[in-house]
């Protein structure tokens, strides 16, 4: 069964007993407006008491009905009531329990966020809270089978929420849920009109527009509308009332609300021909017994580049392109300055090396010392949106530093790491393991209980010892410094740098 995070408020919340439970989620789902329109990519919907705002909630959750059987991950996020988190905070359990049963934590995906400074892993504040827990049974009756990624927010930018979303958008078997009430006992009319505003400001795919008082979870919600806005959805208001309006007295009332998101029906042709993969797939050496002559042959596609050719090849770009994703960089770096976010890229301007998908990270130095170091552990994107999007949150997303400042500026010296895929590292025990590292060489990501860290092959010259090396990237991780595990893993990289100094 794994580590169960059990429920919290059922008996309370929503009942308590799985027949009626689900013979009280059917009748607001039956009750609720069905709608003929395409099925949405996300919805927004409230989180309190069943009885206060389950009728708001099921007129969003009717909208995904007929996509029961395709949906297989949904991404929930909500916003924190009882434990603070600063940006985003998985669970560690393996499963979320209801009376309807347990749900299965997509660990593959929840292991893909991790790698984003914003993104942690942080059971105490899911522990008690509510606002995803009321949404499980929703999801159970309305869906055949499906795995779950919860994400409790605390204070984040929409960009920085907007990023994780990005990393788990997928297709049409990604459903994203956020989780927000609005205004808070305000009498009945105070609340209309304020929820009214938060209705259109949702509308209207502006968070800044959303008041403190306007939305419990304006930072999940900020990121959700992030990602509308860059991505071109759709957005559709379901319905809007308040505990007035359903199980309450009308001089101190709650504001709830449901809305859908629909993409578009097709991502613009140009776009979609400019998003080629790299084809670079490092091989594990082979072994001394090994003959390499006899490895059984790729059944389709390129082969994949040894570590020598991805060395040759990523040595050429830098040295092709590696001033202009510097300039890039430094650029959005300003932008960032002025406008508080990353600067744009369009890809029909650059090379067609670098809109190919890849990895970097972006590393900035101020007189000698770290500033900043944000990066992608794998490609997702083309790798000049990858420069500047890193270079922008190195500067001020990273969580060690405080946001970069103008005056500043001058004296931060820029440096950029392409990476290629990791490769996970098999070993007997922890003596083997660190045997096998390459000092100066190997990038590492190491992943144990839920915890995970990244260390690039430049770290090798502050701490070229490998227990040194390998016990300073468990205490960034969360573990003790002397930590092993049968569970342990390791999967190891090499990367390619290129710095401003080195372009005189």
């Amino acid at each position: 069964m794994g580590f169960v995070r059990h429920a919290a408020v059922a008996g309370q919340f929503y009942p308590g007993t799985a027949a009626e439970l689900t013979s009280v989620v059917e009748k607001y789902l039956a009750d609720a407006k069905p709608g003929d329109g395409p099925v949405p990519k996300a919805l927004i919907a409230p989180h309190a008491g069943y009885v206060y705002s389950g009728p708001i909630a099921a007129n969003a959750y009717i909208r995904i009905k007929k996509s029961s059987a395709r949906i297989k991950r949904v991404v929930l996020l909500g916003p924190c009531h009882r434990v603070a988190v600063n940006g985003l905070a998985l669970s560690g359990a393996d499963s979320f329990e209801t009376p309807l049963g347990n749900v299965e934590i997509d660990k593959e995906a929840a292991n893909q966020i991790l790698a984003l400074p914003q993104v942690e892993v942080f059971d105490a504040t899911h522990e008690l809270e509510h606002s995803l827990e009321v949404h499980l049974p929703f999801l159970q009756v309305i869906l055949d089978e499906f795995k779950l990624v919860p994400l409790v927010v605390g204070e984040a930018t929409p960009e920085s929420v907007g990023e994780v979303l990005d990393t788990l958008w997928g297709g049409e078997e990604t459903l994203i849920v956020v989780s927000s009430d609005l205004s808070h006992y305000l009498d009945y009319e105070k609340a209309h009109d304020l929820d009214n505003q938060t209705s259109s400001a949702i509308e209207n795919l502006a968070p800044d527009q959303i008041t403190r008082n306007g939305a419990c979870g304006r930072f999940p919600v900020g990121g959700l509308l992030d990602q509308a806005k860059k991505r071109g959805l759709q957005v559709t208001t379901l319905d809007v009332r308040n505990s007035g309006d359903t199980a309450g007295p009308k001089d101190r009332v709650v504001g709830y609300g449901s809305w859908m998101f629909v993409e578009p029906k097709a991502p613009p042709e140009p776009e979609a021909k400019s998003r080629k993969a790299v084809n670079i797939t490092l091989k594990p050496a082979p072994k001394p017994e090994q003959d390499a002559t006899t490895e059984t042959p790729q059944e389709s596609g390129p082969p994949p580049l040894s570590e020598s050719d991805f060395e040759n090849a990523t040595r050429a770009l830098l040295a092709s392109h590696g001033p202009n994703l510097l300039l890039l960089a430094a650029l959005s770096i300003d932008y960032g300055l002025e406008h508080a976010a990353p600067m744009k890229v369009k890809l029909a301007d650059h090379s067609e090396v670098i809109q190919k998908d890849g990895a970097c990270f972006v590393t900035l130095k101020k007189n000698g010392d770290l500033r900043g170091c944000i990066g992608s552990p794998q490609a997702h994107r083309p790798l000049v949106e990858d420069v500047v999007q890193n270079a922008y949150r190195a500067a001020f997303t990273d969580p060690r530093f405080p946001k970069l400042e103008a005056d500043e500026r001058e004296n931060i010296e820029i440096s950029i790491s392409v990476l290629s895929p990791a490769v996970p590292m098999t070993f007997d025990n922890e003596e083997d393991f660190l045997d096998q590292l390459r000092p100066g060489i190997d990038g590492l990501i190491i992943e144990d209980m839920g915890l995970r860290s990244l260390f690039l092959p430049s770290v090798w010259s502050q701490l070229p010892g490998k227990k040194d090396f390998v016990g300073r990237l468990k205490l960034k991780a969360g573990m003790t410094q002397d930590h092993w595990s049968p569970a342990f893993k390791a999967m190891r990289f090499i990367a390619e740098e290129i710095s401003a100094s080195d372009l005189g």
